[in-house]
């Protein structure tokens, strides 16, 4: 690190840019594996959480994709319109969304399984290496969200 870089405010020193252009580099990867799916990478996101745990609530789902319904909304109702999923309302709470997978939808995870050896192949690590480094990245994730929720 030079001198004037002592401050740590040099562009290579950021933690912050090193997340960010490796999430560059990882849409890079995926956008034409998920192109030959038939799908973006947010929609990508929302089949790997319903083909984990089908018939969720919006809010369930928003949760775990960490999106607002407000983004989450129009994304899914895209997905309906491609025949992927299915909303419908809960007929015990008319409030509440539930969201599922069309056969489509289901039948398009058979696919979806040589997404993840493309992009270890890419990493050029192994699964157990890039699973450490996800576990540390949402590790480093889930304090900062912890320290501005308590801000």
């Amino acid at each position: 690190m030079s001198a004037r870089n002592s401050d740590h405010l040099g562009l290579d020193d950021q933690f912050c840019f090193a997340v960010y252009s490796t999430a560059h580099a990882l849409n890079r990867a995926y956008k034409p594996l998920l192109d030959r799916l038939g799908v973006t990478y947010p929609q990508y996101l929302v089949l790997l959480a319903l083909w984990g745990e089908d018939g969720r609530g919006v809010g369930s789902l928003g949760e775990q994709l960490m999106l607002e319904s407000s983004t989450l909304t129009p994304l899914l109702k895209r997905m309906e319109t491609a025949g992927l999923l299915r909303r419908e309302r809960n007929p015990a709470d008319e409030r509440q969304v539930i969201i599922r997978l069309t056969p489509k939808g289901r039948k398009l995870r058979e696919k979806a399984k040589a997404v993840p050896k493309s992009i270890l192949a890419s990493a050029r690590c192994d699964a157990r290496e890039l699973g450490q480094l996800r576990d540390r990245v949402t590790a480093v994730r889930d304090a900062i969200l912890e320290s501005v929720e308590s801000a």
